[in-house]
């Protein structure tokens, strides 16, 4: 049975991702002091009393504007909701009730989905308590003065929404094979991972720089879970300031880490760039298995060389990566799209292989027989005593001289 979903709903720069961060207990959401930050909506595992749920952050809402992103998070807020067990309408007690909030409001009392009202921003217990009172008039019940940043109160309101989460038993859970999906701006990442679970998950467009969180998310095949991580473009490290793209790229590194296979995507049509050999040189060093994907093959004028001109030139650039499988794709069209997970299957079985000490030395014998060792400066004969694997992901072997 899937975790219960609590969507996170507010006008922009009420703090939301804030309380998004103090109820999962992480530091995973964007936050920075400029409207507008978070647009996707992003997932993250919370629990109070004896409730395991989901806490998902989405963007700031407004009604009346259609310009840039806006519409796209309405949309992302809207299927956040459709899918919620609850929500926590999270207001700025310093402003006071808007007409932004009024409008929101409005918009929740219209849906069955229970709503918890949540007066961010009231770190004095005293003005918290006048704060919140002024947002009675929303007509959604008791309001919550809370601290986002501290922790006031988020444990009444926690009590209040754990009432309409039925409880789930995630002790039995299948183990996860964490994918993230990295690669530079505008080479199909968000459109990969929306091909991937067939839905508009991640806003998709072709302004650069439109992913900023890292979004999560959970696709199952027969009985294997993969844990799709979508990530925001990375540029050469000169061209970014410090501000919403610097925190999003550390959090693209941060997928990197915790991945067990990396999906580098790079644009067909721009061939392999300086910056993809960077992030490949990066995936290489954190030890992390690894598929090229190269994306947007359906734009590419085709003939029977083209796919070994390809190879060629894959092979010339990422020559440190030709262990790495590879595979040509469309996530506009959906081309060979499914086939990437069959990949995955098989670099997380070599990636998490362990071979026993006595194959390994059988392996080098043969190897010995084959070649010798060089000789030492004393004229020696070099020698290989013996080899044992000491630690998998990714394996390492270790070599007595």
């Amino acid at each position: 049975m899937p975790l219960p979903i609590v969507a996170i709903i507010g006008r922009p720069n009420v703090g939301k991702s804030t309380l998004v961060n103090r109820l999962a207990g992480a530091q995973d959401a964007i936050v920075f002091d400029q409207p507008g930050i978070t647009r996707d909506r992003t997932y993250q595992p919370a629990f109070w009393r004896d409730r395991d749920f989901l806490v998902v952050d989405t963007g700031g809402l407004v009604f009346d504007d259609d310009t840039e992103f806006l519409p796209y998070i309405r949309e992302q807020a809207l299927t956040a909701l459709a899918e919620a067990s609850a929500a926590i309408f999270v207001v700025d007690g310093q402003q006071g009730p808007t007409a932004g909030d009024m409008e929101i409001a409005q918009w929740l009392r219209r849906h069955p989905v229970p709503t918890v009202l949540a007066v961010n921003k009231c770190e004095s217990l005293h003005e918290g308590l006048s704060q919140a009172s002024q947002f009675w008039e929303l007509g959604l019940g008791e309001p919550y003065p809370v601290s986002g940043i501290h922790g006031n109160g988020t444990g009444e309101l926690l009590d209040d929404l754990v009432e309409h989460l039925a409880p789930v038993d995630a002790s039995n859970e299948p183990e996860e094979v964490k994918v993230a999906i990295i690669g530079r701006p505008n080479v199909g990442k968000s459109s990969l991972l929306n091909s991937f679970v067939g839905e508009s998950r991640a806003i998709v467009s072709p302004v650069s720089g439109t992913t900023r969180d890292a979004i999560d998310m959970v696709v199952t095949r027969g009985e294997q879970c993969y844990r799709l991580v979508d990530t925001a473009g990375i540029r050469k490290k000169k061209q970014v300031d410090y501000g919403p793209e610097f925190f999003s790229i550390n959090r693209s590194f941060k997928a990197i880490r915790r991945s067990d296979v990396v999906l580098l995507v790079i644009d067909a049509l721009d061939g392999v760039t300086d910056q993809d050999q960077k992030l490949a040189g990066r995936v290489e060093d954190d030890g992390r298995a690894c598929i090229i994907v190269v994306n947007k093959w359906d734009a590419v004028e085709k003939d029977s060389h083209t796919i070994y001109d390809y190879d060629r030139t894959l092979n010339g650039k990422l020559y440190f990566m030709e262990w790495a499988q590879r595979i040509y794709v469309s996530a506009l069209t959906g081309q060979r799209v499914p086939k990437i997970l069959d990949l995955v299957d098989a670099a997380v079985s070599e990636h998490r292989r362990r071979v026993s000490t006595s194959v390994v030395n059988e392996v080098l014998e043969d190897a010995a027989r084959w070649h010798s060792p060089p000789t030492t400066r004393q004229g020696r004969q070099g020698r290989i005593y013996y080899g044992t694997q000491v630690s998998a992901k990714p394996p390492h072997l270790l070599l007595c001289l």
